[in-house]
Formats: C-alpha cells, structure tokens, sequence
C-alpha cells in the first residue's frame, strides 16, 4: 500500500511546547484579570445545532460555518463565536439566577476564511459575557475590563475604539436607506477597501452625492469625546440618538473613573460583523508592522437572548483574538524569556536494577520538592546521555553508577559551564535547588 502525505489542513496550526508556553503565559495573565473583575470561568460545547448561530450571528459568518450533517441527520455547526452559545446556555439554565451573570472564556473557535496573518480557520478567544444589566456601567465594565487585559500582558500601545448601532441605524434613516443593516456591514469594512470603491458602493446603496458626503463625515467622526460629541450633535438630531449620545458621553466619564479613559476614543465608523448587537459596540486596534488589524472587540446585544426564546434580557461582552495578540506581543519584544522542560535530567551507568530503581527514586525527590525532574528512560551510554540533555537546553545532569551508589553520593554536572559537583545522596536535591537558585 502507496504511503499517503498526511498534512495539516489549511487554516489551522500545530503548537509546539515553545509556542504553548507562551499561550499559557498570556491566558495566565488575562484569566487573572477577568477573575478580579468577578468573572467566572464556563465552557460551552464544541458544536451545536446550526439554526443557533444562523438566527442572529449575521451573513459573513454564516457563510463561515464549519456545518454538516451527523449521523443522526442532524444540522451541525462547530462554534464561531462563544456568545451565541453563552445565550443559549442562559435561556436553557439561567433565566432566573441572580443578575448580573459575569461569565468568561478562553477557547477555540472555527471558521472557513481565508487565512492571513493574525486569521486562522481555528482560532482561539478570550472573552467575557455580562448578563443582566443595560445601565452604562455595565459597558464601562467590559471595556475597562478588555483594556486592562490587554495591559496585563505588558501591551501599551493600542486603542479601543467605541461606536454605536443605534447611531449608524439612525443614520441610515436619516440617509433613506433602505437596507441599514447592509449599509452598517458596508461601513465596517471602510478600512479594507480603497476610497474610490467605498464611493462606489456606498452609491449601489443608492446614496447620492449629498448622502455620499455624510457618510464620509460619520467615518471621520473619530477621536476624543471632546473631540467629536459636539460635531456628533449637530449630525445626529432625532431625539434617540441625542440619547444615545448622552449614553456614550457617560460612559467616557465612567472610563475615566475606571483609570483607563486615555485608552478609549470615539470611532462612529464601527459596526462590528454580528447582527446580534444592539448599541455600543468597541474593538481593539494595537498598531503594528505585522498586518494585523483589529485584536479584539465586542458590544451590547440586548435582543439576542429574547430572538433565542428567553425573557428580554440585556447583555455585553467582548472576546480577545489570541492569534492576533500574541504575534503583537512577540513582534514588539513584551514576552518573556519562558523556561520550559526539565531543570535536572539524570542519567545513569551501567544496567543493575538497583542502579535504576535509585534513579527512579531520586528523580521522583526531585519531583516531589518542586523540581521539573526527567531521567534516562532510554537506558543510554553516558555520553549520549550528556547530548541529550544539552540539545534538550536541560542546565544541570545528576550521574549516578554502581559505584556511585554504593559510595552513597552521586555527580552532578554543570552543562553550560562544565563545573561538576560530587554530593551525598540525601544531598542531591537540596544542591539542586542551591543551583537553580531557589
């Protein structure tokens, strides 16, 4: 039988140890982040039905399912995002429980795009769902909350930019369009595509030059509050969005409150992909050399839950694109040095059983005080031995012999600079740690 190249398929990744130290160090970071805010840790399955993520998730991402059949002829989605799923576990489970509900979540997401930097088929998210408040302090929240992540990981440099629903849909009535919810996907992708053929499209919506103009003068409505509510005032003049705009001039004076205000602007170009959302919506943006754009995001969506069978119930969330962060945080030096595998590994001369039943032993000492301890499983000369540890980047070699042991003391050797060690037995894992300076 032909041997057939099995490969990786496309869009996806694999995660060597070097690469999942990393990853733990950002989650490390962020869960203890989230959890100091009084969130608490929940997973949802990885597939459910379709018809969950097709009611609300919007157009682009529907056409981005991973969907099939399974054997019970059942239809089948693996999870683009988590927050479907979260107001799907709440109207199962949750509808009665104390509000608000903090929930969060770190894990893998799937969608069929086409891969790029910082975009993967799998994906993984960190991300948060707020349940049961529809007062600003709960934007004000998960905002704080999504910048102080990212601060934990040592990032700086970035901005979440805050839009809102309810303004774009105002606009597009004062506009006359017909198709707002197609006219907001359009704007959100006014960074990807060259002005001329913003104009272009924005024509087919059939604006004509004037409603071409405002359009233009909403995208440009980006900076600080200061900045931008007053022109936003006079843009915006029907009595909901005046409300709206009081909402979003509060929940810049709670950022402020927060301490982290000077992260925040205002950007009325945002819609963000999902139908679901309501009223402010926010992404992250951390500049870099790397092609990556947007490193999070999220917003209020008030009716998901009611369009999901539950009682009205309001909610905001965001969820962090680990993908995209940490190549950010690699490309602008913010990871550490990370330590990964063994600090001792020991190896040993000669075949007698009580020369390795004492190895066994000792290893399981070292282990036993905190020490990330291996031992020779494969029985090697010592030389090999020796090799194998240094190519592995293990700093220190415990040796142990027939002769060793009935001395009662055992080797242990310096592999960067060579300096050996002669200990007792009982010494060995007391001069260890000496070595690794514990």
């Amino acid at each position: 039988m032909a041997k057939q190249e099995l490969a990786r398929v496309k869009g996806t990744r694999d995660l060597l140890p070097e690469d999942m130290a990393k990853r733990r160090w950002v989650f490390e970071r962020i869960r203890e982040v989230f959890e100091r805010y009084g969130f608490k840790e929940i997973l949802t399955p990885t597939f459910e039905y379709t018809k969950l993520f097709q009611l609300r998730s919007g157009e682009e991402v529907v056409d981005q399912l991973y969907a099939f059949e399974d054997k019970g002829g059942r239809n089948i989605s693996l999870r683009p995002d988590l927050t479907s799923s979260v107001a799907r576990l709440f109207v199962n489970s949750f509808q009665t429980a104390p509000k608000p509900i903090r929930w969060y979540y770190i894990t893998n997401m799937f969608r069929y795009e086409e891969p790029q930097s910082g975009r993967l088929r799998e994906f993984w998210q960190a991300g948060v769902e707020l349940i049961g408040s529809q007062k600003v302090e709960a934007d004000a929240e998960v905002i704080a909350l999504l910048i102080e992540s990212y601060l934990a990981t040592g990032l700086k440099e970035f901005t979440v930019n805050v839009g809102d629903r309810v303004i774009l849909d105002e606009f597009a009535k004062m506009l006359g369009v017909k198709d707002d919810i197609g006219l907001m996907r359009f704007i959100d992708k006014k960074d990807k595509i060259e002005k001329e053929e913003f104009v272009k499209g924005l024509k087919d919506f059939g604006l004509d030059d004037e409603g071409v103009e405002k359009v233009l003068a909403l995208i440009e409505l980006k900076g600080k509050p200061d900045e931008v509510l007053p022109k936003a005032y006079e843009l915006f003049t029907s009595d909901v969005a005046t409300e709206e705009l009081k909402r979003i001039e509060e929940l810049f004076e709670l950022l402020d409150s927060y301490g982290v205000g000077e992260y925040a602007l205002i950007d009325f170009g945002i819609a963000r992909g999902f139908d679901y959302y309501t009223s402010i919506v926010f992404e992250a943006i951390a500049p870099n050399e790397l092609g990556i754009g947007s490193i999070g995001g999220g917003g209020r969506y008030d009716n998901l839950i009611e369009v999901f069978g539950g009682r009205p119930t309001p909610a905001t969330g965001f969820a962090i694109g680990i993908e995209r962060l940490i190549p950010i945080l690699e490309n602008k030096g913010l990871l550490p040095e990370l330590k990964i595998g063994s600090d001792v590994f020991i190896a040993y001369i000669g075949k007698e059983l009580e020369v390795r039943k004492k190895v066994i032993e000792l290893t399981q000492d070292l282990r036993r005080s905190g020490i990330r301890a291996e031992y020779d499983v494969q029985g090697r000369k010592l030389r090999k031995a020796l090799d194998y540890a240094n190519a592995q980047g293990i700093p220190y070699v415990v040796i142990l012999g027939k002769r060793d042991l009935a001395e009662g003391k055992a080797t242990i050797r310096d592999m960067e600079s060579g300096e050996q060690f002669v200990v007792g037995l009982g010494e060995v894992v007391k001069k260890v740690k000496e070595l690794l300076g514990e």
